[in-house]
């Protein structure tokens, strides 16, 4: 085998994301027998164009629910609707066998709402810019 070569970059293309993504699955797969890892979407759309305009995005894998990203406008906020989405997303998670949820946010972002939710903060990492935090977080389902 030639000696491979090292290339970093800050625009993969989708083929060569999915080539580390899928031989992670397979190796997975192959050492634990369970080949449950799903994508979920909590999409919340404007009822005048049907266009997406907030929502969380995560995925499912291995009994644990993975919360990516989470956002909602600011003239949605407040409502209530954000904690309806995350329950939804929950519910989904537990649906699918999930006894547990992890996610990470900024800490100007909304630890507070997490909290209100019965997310408790496992660990904290410093980022930029100084003052900042990475909040990691979690809730048994």
């Amino acid at each position: 085998m030639l000696t491979p070569t090292v290339c970093v970059t800050d625009r993969p293309r989708e083929d060569e994301t999915a080539a580390i993504s899928n031989g992670l699955d397979e190796f997975n797969t192959q050492e634990t027998g369970a080949d449950d890892q799903r994508e979920l979407a909590v999409l919340v759309k404007d009822p005048a164009t049907d266009k997406v305009i907030g929502g969380l995005v995560g995925r499912t894998s291995f009994g644990l629910l993975f919360v990516d990203s989470f956002h909602l406008p600011p003239e949605a906020r407040g409502s209530g609707l954000g904690s309806e989405i995350l329950r939804a997303a929950e519910e989904e998670g537990r649906r699918r066998g999930c006894r547990n949820a992890v996610l990470y946010t900024l800490s100007f972002q909304a630890p507070g709402f997490y909290q209100k939710n019965g997310w408790s903060v496992f660990g904290a990492i410093p980022c930029l810019p100084p003052g900042t935090s990475r909040v990691f977080m979690t809730k048994e389902l």
